[in-house]
């Protein structure tokens, strides 16, 4: 059989569904098959990060969503004596990325956004209720088998079917342990009032408690709470050693878990279920003509909450990669970059989380008290929002790969990204001429360039600063908003389109015509 699309989605999840509307705005045909009739009704990830809104803003996929969402105020730890050991305040704090660095949501509210998006796209297909069982790569396509026999041609195929993903599975791909395993209980309620907090000392008194998310690292039993949008609330509690899952999930085991926080306010459990917080990373992300994303790619301890951030960083990375693949103009070697740039960044943070977990889930209270000491003195600490390692690969230049910034950048308040419209973008402080063959480069990229004070404003000075901050005048950006190069000058940025295009594989407008038809 011939190939009937160009990828093939296997999971509509958050992941999957908001790679479609990539895949779909990119013009490809996009089939996405999900085995559930329906979205799961229940939350499951609840925080994003401003690099996540970014990129649904990016999508045309934020507005529908961004009144559903609370930008939280930051995070705070308590310690074995109930005192504040660590307080990262984000309240008041300037938004260089153009966000605030944290945001709650309700998950089958963003799902819906994302599934409503794709019926944008008349090259994009949702099929619902269709159970994957196998697939075959087939060398430069695969075959995509159904559960009652239905064979499904496809070019390139996308897994985002989740941790037991069953594609992973199938490819006989295995998961590097980094050994981290917690068993949790998680609980999701709708509180109809304030949280009631146990006496803490060392709160800042403009602290909202009610708007920050709150890591309890208490022997006695460590514990998160964290906020949500209108009336949700979550509890994640850590379960102690002889506890059991049955046991615990028990509607009565859960009311008194709960209970001393919901003291005199309405409330409903909508949720309860005990998970092993753990961090794994398939050991590969590509087998020929399938790609994996999302926890099929790698599973995250929930310390950082970045387990449904890591999974949108790589839908945006592999998107703008695929859509020059299929239509011919760049080398299908182009998406071997995709592990090389994002297994690096992923291992870095869940690492962090790991260690984040490690001095949480502290259960001897000698050792508690010697932790808290121990964190108080530290100085320097960075949010998880910052703690995003930058990119290296043979297509990213010297002293690039980091995420750029997004601040104002006109007098109406519109970010740089709005003013840009996003895509490959060359940001300048001089207008230089580039080598024609960096000129040719970036058409055939599709590229723009903006020269800061004519084209750009910066309002706020945060552009400048970065400039200043690196010694240089050039930035390249590419589509998922990393820096692709940077340059003191035209030349040495006319030389690093260059080296980016051939590395790219980039052809020529009449090579790439004859390569997708």
């Amino acid at each position: 059989m011939s190939p009937e699309w160009d990828v093939t989605i296997v999971g509509c999840g958050p992941i999957g569904a908001f790679a479609a509307n990539l895949l779909g705005r990119a013009g490809l045909r996009v089939l996405v098959l999900d085995r559930d009739a329906a979205p799961y009704a229940l939350p499951r990830a609840v925080h994003v990060d401003h690099e996540m809104l970014r990129l649904l803003a990016d999508a045309e996929l934020l507005a529908p969503l961004e009144h559903r969402l609370l930008a939280a105020d930051g995070h705070l730890h308590i310690g074995a004596d109930h005192g504040v050991i660590r307080y990262l305040s984000a309240a008041g704090q300037p938004r260089p990325f153009g966000y605030a660095n944290d945001y709650f949501f309700y998950q089958p509210e963003l799902e819906e956004v994302l599934r409503a998006g794709l019926s944008r796209y008349p090259n994009v297909t949702l099929r619902l209720g269709c159970e994957v069982t196998g697939l075959e790569p087939q060398g430069a396509h695969a075959h995509v088998m159904l559960a009652g026999g239905e064979q499904i041609a496809t070019r390139w195929v996308l897994a985002t079917d989740g941790a037991r993903s069953t594609v992973r599975k199938a490819l006989g791909v295995g998961l590097d342990d980094l050994d981290f395993e917690e068993p949790w209980l998680v609980v999701d309620a709708e509180v109809d009032g304030p949280i009631s907090f146990p006496k803490l000392t060392g709160v800042a008194e403009e602290a909202n408690l009610q708007r920050l998310s709150v890591m309890m690292c208490d022997p006695a039993r460590p514990a998160t709470i964290v906020p949500g949008r209108g009336n949700h609330r979550r509890w994640e509690f850590m379960l102690l050693p002889g506890e059991e899952d049955a046991q615990m999930s028990r509607p009565e085991t859960v009311a008194a878990l709960v209970a001393p926080w919901v003291k005199g306010s309405e409330h409903r459990i909508i949720r309860a279920a005990t998970y092993r917080f753990h961090g794994l990373v398939a050991s590969k992300w590509r087998v020929g003509p399938v790609l994996l994303a999302g926890d099929a790619a790698h599973q995250t301890p929930p310390f950082f909450g970045q387990g449904m951030c890591h999974g949108m960083r790589d839908a945006a990375n592999l998107a703008w990669k695929l859509a020059l693949v299929v239509a011919g103009a760049a080398e299908p070697s182009l998406l071997d970059s995709y592990q090389l740039e994002r297994d690096a960044q992923v291992r870095h943070v869940i690492g962090k989380a790991i260690e984040a977990g490690k001095y949480i889930c502290v259960l001897d209270p000698e050792a508690a008290t010697a932790r808290d000491a121990r964190v108080r003195g530290q100085r320097g600490i960075r949010t998880a929002a910052e703690l995003i390692a930058p990119i290296v690969s043979d297509i990213v230049g010297a002293g690039a790969g980091e995420r750029f910034i997004n601040p104002v950048a006109r007098a109406d308040g519109g970010l740089l990204d709005s003013v840009t419209g996003g895509g490959w973008v060359l940001l300048s402080r001089d207008d230089e001429g580039l080598s024609a063959e960096a000129g040719a480069g970036l058409s055939r990229l599709e590229g723009k360039r903006f020269v800061l004070g004519s084209d750009i404003a910066d309002p706020e000075g945060h552009l400048a600063a970065w400039f200043d901050a690196r010694a240089v005048a050039h930035v390249l950006l590419r589509p998922d908003f990393y820096t692709a190069a940077v340059a003191t000058g035209a030349p040495q940025m006319s030389a690093e389109i260059a080296r980016i295009a051939r590395a790219i594989g980039l052809k020529d407008p009449v090579a790439a015509q004859r390569a997708a038809s």
